[in-house]
């Protein structure tokens, strides 16, 4: 399918670069924007031209593993094009060329659940401990910021009292991991990417993604277990909002590596701090607070799209010196 997108769009528009919605007066000021997806084909670009009633710069077109992308240059309204692009279920974000793939030093910082996994994994041991309920209440609770994230946590983890530790194992033995994540680190990590994780999570599910996924590191909570049953407690610093900002700096210093080549992936509020702090800061299939104040938002890709985003800030630059 994607070689069938890619294959329309080239045999649509063969010579590059191309001019969509030539009748339009050219932007102000042009800016750089990438535009991707699965179903990227030429009618799909038609469609999301038209909508945008502006004269655009197609630059380059390409695929990059399962998702098809084009490099375009137009007035980059992000409201607006953003909801053009989901209602295509595209992704689309502006450019700016740094970071990318060609550089030999970086740092990949990733959120764990609901961005490196698939699920929340306090939800799914709450479920097994039989406080599932009252884990959702306390959730809720804190996303109407009744409770901030540290309360939050201690109470939700307090539900666990009691609970054998063997239901942690039953949890873990299933992990579902990110569509996407393996390969992305895979392809970072030969470059010479430094990965790790910073997690409001659980050491068991992220220290054994550190040895199963050979990250640099990882950062979370530790449940305090007593005689193989959970305490109901958390041993430790909170690793917060904060604290995850801070190991992002942290890294970036101990492996030497510029802000610029830094990229935070997340999806919830306490991840807002460390978005901000990376040179590329992604919200993946985020909260709506999120969203509103990240760099870059992956709406509907995998997280292969990170690999796409690198590369195209490569094209931008190669680009831009010819």
């Amino acid at each position: 399918m994607p070689q069938q997108a890619l294959d329309s769009l080239l045999s649509f528009w063969p010579h590059l670069p191309a001019v969509l919605n030539p009748q339009q007066p050219p932007a102000p000021t042009a800016q750089n924007f990438v535009l991707y997806g699965r179903q990227l084909n030429q009618t799909a670009l038609e469609a999301f031209a038209q909508q945008a009633q502006q004269r655009l710069r197609l630059c380059a077109v390409w695929q990059c593993e399962q998702l098809v992308a084009v490099l375009l240059q137009g007035e980059y309204e992000h409201e607006r094009l953003l909801r053009l692009a989901n209602g295509l279920q595209l992704d689309i974000a502006l450019l700016n060329g740094e970071p990318h793939l060609a550089q030999t030093t970086g740092l990949l910082v990733m959120d764990m659940d609901s961005t490196a996994i698939q699920i929340e994994c306090i939800d799914e041991i709450a479920k097994l401990a039989g406080s599932g309920e009252l884990v959702s209440e306390i959730t809720e609770r804190a996303m109407r910021g009744e409770l901030d994230f540290e309360q939050s946590l201690r109470r939700r983890v307090g539900t666990l009292q009691g609970a054998s530790e063997h239901i942690l194992q039953q949890v873990r033995s299933s992990l579902p991991l990110m569509p996407g994540l393996e390969r992305t680190l895979q392809v970072l990590q030969r470059q010479g990417w430094r990965t790790a994780i910073a997690s409001g999570g659980f050491t068991y599910f992220a220290d054994y993604l550190k040895q199963t996924l050979k990250l640099d590191e990882a950062v979370s909570n530790q449940l305090e277990i007593v005689d193989g049953f959970l305490s109901g407690k958390v041993i430790g610093q909170v690793v917060d909002a904060r604290y995850k900002a801070e190991t992002l700096n942290r890294l970036r210093e101990t492996f030497a590596v510029s802000r610029q080549n830094t990229v935070a992936i997340g999806d919830g509020a306490n991840d807002l701090p460390m978005l901000a702090e990376a040179g590329l800061g992604i919200a993946f299939h985020a909260k709506p607070k999120v969203q509103q104040q990240a760099q870059v938002v992956i709406n509907h890709a995998d997280l292969t799209a990170l690999l796409l985003l690198l590369e195209a800030n490569q094209r931008l630059q190669t680009l831009l010196k010819n």
